[in-house]
């Protein structure tokens, strides 16, 4: 079961995407978060932000379209609190990260590369509304090899570098590529597409309706880059799906969006993968 992604050795290649296990707190009653492969937090900003207004997720038939407008309580209140409550838990955390600009993305890794528990950052360079929710636009794979430089410059040598970026089936290649020469351990493939919320406001759609695309990315990334380690996140609910996933070439995955409808699937895969060994 266990896997070595990014130069550390997980116990499960199932981890928790970001955004969709809350604070931990929210999922521990469902899942043991020791049995994880890594928890990834919300995307953690330098202050607090209020969020979007309500609603910020409503169901589509192919999934959940969301506008949460990076919701958290800011790096102080994370470190103060988030993070040694879930190393209390036995976590192995994964933070993820997101600024308005390189300096900020940079001083979110200076600060949190000194944080004990830190096992790694995801950098997220794929929010499906970056311009509208005040973060930094890396929609060009320059622009996301710059943050990761960025990133990677400011950060322990012994704290590994996940980079987030979008399931573009056009430039997915591209941007892989530009992340991993930037100093990037492995590339996450999959976040929210961009989408509309009923009322107008922009949004992210992510659930079932993303497998296929997703898919499609890790295949790609895979061929073209072999020896780079993918984690692939996009509509995974099922055993099936994470065999998919590993067999198009990814070396562990992300379950997100499946745990807001049934927040034991994480168990539920794990135990699945447990029971094929």
């Amino acid at each position: 079961m266990s896997v070595e992604l990014a130069g550390l050795t997980l116990a499960s290649p199932v981890l928790v995407a970001s955004g969709c296990g809350g604070t931990g707190r929210e999922l521990v009653s469902y899942v043991d978060l020791r049995r994880l492969g890594a928890f990834v937090t919300r995307s953690i900003t330098l202050d607090p932000r209020a969020g979007g207004p309500m609603p910020r997720i409503v169901e589509t038939p192919a999934g959940l379209v969301n506008a949460i407008g990076f919701h958290n309580s800011g790096l102080e209140h994370f470190l103060a609190t988030e993070l040694p409550w879930l190393m209390q838990q036995g976590a192995r955390v994964i933070v993820s990260i997101a600024g308005a600009t390189m300096g900020e993305y940079a001083e979110l890794a200076r600060r949190l590369g000194t944080a004990p528990g830190v096992a790694a950052l995801e950098v997220n360079l794929s929010a499906p509304d970056a311009g509208g929710g005040g973060v930094f636009d890396a929609r060009e794979p320059f622009q996301a090899g710059g943050v990761v430089s960025a990133v990677r410059r400011d950060l322990p040598r012994d704290i590994p570098v996940l980079a987030k970026i979008r399931s573009d089936v056009v430039r997915v290649v591209e941007a892989a590529r530009t992340v991993v020469e930037a100093g990037a351990a492995a590339v996450v493939v999959g976040n929210a597409l961009a989408a509309s919320m009923p009322d107008g406001r922009p949004g992210g759609l992510s659930g079932p309706a993303l497998r296929p695309v997703a898919l499609r990315c890790v295949a790609e990334v895979h061929a073209a880059l072999p020896t780079a380690q993918i984690v692939a996140s996009g509509g995974v609910g099922a055993p099936t799906d994470v065999r998919a996933f590993l067999d198009a070439g990814a070396t562990a995955i992300q379950v997100g969006t499946s745990l807001l409808h049934d927040p034991t699937t994480a168990t539920r895969l794990i135990d699945a993968l447990e029971g094929t060994r």
